[in-house]
Formats: structure tokens, sequence, C-alpha cells
């Protein structure tokens, strides 16, 4: 049997937008006091670890470069989010954000970039340091800059959720795949659950060795 080529060695991932999709936005959200995880996000995260995804946050975060909160204030809210998957068993493997805007932002962080949505770089920089296989990943986002960052870096699969999970998004998009009001609909979803190589059910026992 011949040994499997470099990319099947390399890991899937899924990436997740942060404010919409992880937490509720309330706008340039920054301080500990107003993140809000939305409800079943975290038991959604655990399910994609278990299958062996790489959970990667991929944030557009212009508030940095509009001078509404610092790079050391992102850096606390993000430590803080990490702790909270790692106690749900949901580790996060990275953190990619992006502070520029081409026209808001202030001084050098003015500028058109290659990392801030709907631009792929923040997505190819995870692939990068953490081995990821892209077309075998999925990416969860509640703005079609998301879908459209996902299919510009070669995400195999794209799902379009409802922002703060209202309702399933009808915005047209051609970048997205699958639909979903949520993150956790999405997850609890058997199709996608067969795609990403979920347990045949939420909450199944593991089975094997």
């Amino acid at each position: 049997m011949n040994p499997p080529g470099p990319a099947a060695a390399l890991r899937r991932a899924a990436f997740l937008d942060r404010d919409g999709v992880v937490n509720v936005d309330h706008g340039y959200v920054w301080q500990i006091a107003d993140f809000e995880f939305l409800p079943g996000t975290l038991a959604a995260a655990r399910e994609l670890s278990l299958a062996g995804h790489a959970l990667v946050v991929v944030t557009n975060q212009a508030g940095i470069g509009r001078g509404m909160y610092t790079e050391a204030d992102f850096a606390r809210l993000s430590e803080w989010m990490r702790e909270q998957f790692d106690r749900a068993g949901a580790p996060l493997a990275g953190i990619y954000h992006c502070p520029h805007h081409p026209t808001l932002a202030l001084g050098e962080l003015r500028r058109r970039c290659d990392c801030r949505k709907p631009a792929p770089g923040m997505i190819l920089d995870a692939a990068r340091d953490l081995d990821l296989n892209l077309a075998n990943s999925v990416m969860f986002g509640d703005k079609c800059d998301d879908m459209q960052a996902a299919l510009a870096a070669g995400v195999g699969t794209r799902v379009f959720v409802g922002k703060d999970g209202h309702a399933v998004p009808d915005a047209p998009c051609e970048a997205a795949g699958l639909r979903f009001q949520s993150l956790a609909q999405a997850v609890a979803d058997p199709g996608l659950r067969q795609r990403l190589g979920l347990l045949s059910s939420p909450g199944a026992p593991q089975t094997g060795a």
C-alpha cells in the first residue's frame, strides 16, 4: 500500500468568524463584559474539534485601526475567549485578526491589505502556520465577505450562517455553499455532519480506540 501524499497528512480546519457567529455582534466587541457567546457555539465547536478539525478564528478587527481599542485590548479578550473554548473541550488552534481598513483606519493601518476579508490572507496564513488542508476544511461566517475569503483561499465547504443566529441568511452570495440559522444548527444538520465526519448524532458517545 502506498503511503499517503503530503496533502493527505495535513489537518483539516473549521474556520470561525467571530462577531455574529461565535458571539453576539454588539458592534466592535473588545471588552470581556460585552462578549456574549451565542447559544450552542461552544458545544458545536467541541464536536468539530473531536472530529479532528483544527478550530481557527479569523476576524476583521477594524476597530483597532480606527483607534477604538488597542492590539493589547484585543489580545486580552482573545486570551479570555481561548480559555472559554479550552474549558469547553474545544481548544483553538489559532486566532487571526486584521486591524486594517482601506478608508477609516488611522495612520499606517489605513490601507488595502491581503488579510481583511473578503481577501483570503488570514486563512492562507493559518494554513501555512498550522499545516492545514484547505480543500478539506470548512468556513462558518455570517457575511458574504467570509464566504468570498474562504472561496479565494480554496476552502472546500463554506457555510453561511445568520447574524447572531437570528435567521437563515437570504442575502445573495455566490460564494456561499450551505446556509443555516447558526453555527449550532449547522453542526446539528445530518447532511453536514456526514460531510464533516462528525458523529452520527450530536452528543453521541465516542466509539473505537
